[in-house]
């Protein structure tokens, strides 16, 4: 499957997992993208992987890093091993 900007695809591992490429937009737009997201998001949805890049600057990374840290619809955001992506956690899988 290709990965198109600003596209919403389903992870790999089945659902609960939505991705959103935020590559080519700008972070207003980018904020309003997630937004959208957060919004659309079932019960089923446990996590948001926002891909962002990082090659070309630090600015889409640092919005969602701090947007969505105080949001009331998110539990947490985590940074892994890749430094293009951030997990916005909705809620926890016990």
């Amino acid at each position: 499957m290709s990965r198109q900007s600003a596209g919403r695809r389903p992870d790999s591992a089945g659902a609960g997992i939505i991705e959103l490429d935020l590559h080519g937009l700008t972070a207003a737009a980018a904020k309003t993208y997630i937004d959208s997201a957060l919004k659309r998001a079932g019960r089923d949805v446990y996590r948001i992987r926002v891909i962002h890049g990082y090659h070309s600057g630090t600015a889409l990374r640092d919005m969602v890093r701090s947007s969505y840290r105080a949001s009331a619809k998110v539990l947490r955001v985590e940074f892994g091993m890749n430094l293009g992506e951030t997990d916005l956690v909705l809620r926890e899988l016990y």
